[in-house]
């Protein structure tokens, strides 16, 4: 007898989550669909860049490296990655076109501007020091920023529209120029952990139907209340968000900006443990702050502070200091 046997194929989309401010290792991850990029390899291609700049500075100028200029530059520090990760556009550029060969141009770009937007695969948008990816994948548009919980889809309808409101918001918008050239969607379930992290993933089918959950199941979904091995309680299960029940509530996969807004509210509440106890947590008169360790230096750590005008500081600090110190 003869069977005719019906192969039916997903397709998966990958989505990195917001990690303290690397959306902009995020955004290239997203639109490439692999994890090729990590903060460390960004940081190198940053500062080669700066190294660049430096030497070309240095050789316009008849004072070279004792230029005013020069000297300025170097005490400025890096043009192309700030202490919190957060990387310029000319790192991105530079990634794709050495690892890919692909190149971003503006979408105003008069070269670009006459073409037909649903004709291009990829989109790198930023705003400040936030960048996220909107790509192509299986002939859907995806929006695929890291601070939103899931890929959301983009119909071609409405793409042109989408483009156009980011730029009314304040967006630049790139695209990948060459058409056809990012590298294909996922459709192996084999080949998630060779791609990236497997909880990043997600089937475009689920997506559609608004099921959609992580290529990766939490193992403890479906188990009773009780305690697992890792001493946390089973009872937030696969629930992602700040969701509350019993009065725990679970931070798992909220933006560092969702759970320290989490944190302000919780603290401000009336009679919470962190409002009563706060007296004695301020009380700091007699802790000895120790000089900041020299960079190098064996169990130093750095560690970043966001004051409540939105400013970061950076200082190293060493393993032994008590909280009362920071």
């Amino acid at each position: 007898a003869n069977c005719n046997t019906i192969i039916m194929t997903t397709t998966w989309i990958y989505h990195e989550r917001q990690q303290a401010l690397l959306c902009g290792q995020h955004a290239l991850n997203n639109l490439l669909q692999i994890q090729s990029f990590t903060p460390d390899s960004l940081a190198e291609i940053a500062l080669q860049l700066d190294q660049m700049e430096l030497n070309f500075m240095s050789a316009g100028n008849k004072n070279g490296i004792a230029s005013k200029d020069y000297l300025q530059r170097l005490a400025e520090g890096s043009g192309n990655v700030d202490a919190s990760g957060n990387f310029s556009i000319e790192v991105l550029r530079s990634a794709l076109l050495s690892r890919f060969n692909l190149t971003l141009a503006t979408t105003l770009q008069e070269t670009v501007r006459n073409i037909e937007i649903t004709n291009f695969d990829g989109f790198i948008c930023n705003k400040q020091s936030h960048w996220f990816a909107i790509r192509k994948v299986n002939g859907r548009y995806w929006n695929l920023n890291s601070t939103k919980e899931r890929p959301e889809q983009i119909s071609h309808f409405r793409l042109a529209a989408e483009i156009e409101a980011l730029r009314n918001e304040g967006y630049s918008v790139f695209c990948v120029v060459e058409i056809g050239a990012l590298p294909g969607e996922c459709k192996d379930e084999k080949e998630l952990a060779q791609r990236g992290q497997k909880e990043f993933w997600w089937s475009e089918s689920d997506l559609l139907n608004g099921t959609g959950n992580r290529g990766y199941s939490n193992p403890w979904g479906n188990v009773g209340s009780g305690m697992r091995l890792d001493g946390q309680s089973t009872a937030s299960g696969g629930n992602h968000g700040a969701s509350s029940a019993n009065g725990v509530i679970n931070i798992e996969g909220l933006t560092e900006d969702e759970m320290m807004q989490l944190a302000m509210s919780a603290s401000l509440q009336p009679g919470s443990e962190s409002n009563q106890s706060s007296a004695s947590l301020l009380d700091v008169s007699n802790v000895m702050v120790t000089p900041e360790p020299a960079q190098g230096t064996e169990g130093a750590v750095r560690i970043q502070f966001r004051l409540p005008g939105g400013k970061r500081l950076t200082r190293r600090f060493l393993k032994s200091d008590s909280v009362k110190v920071l």
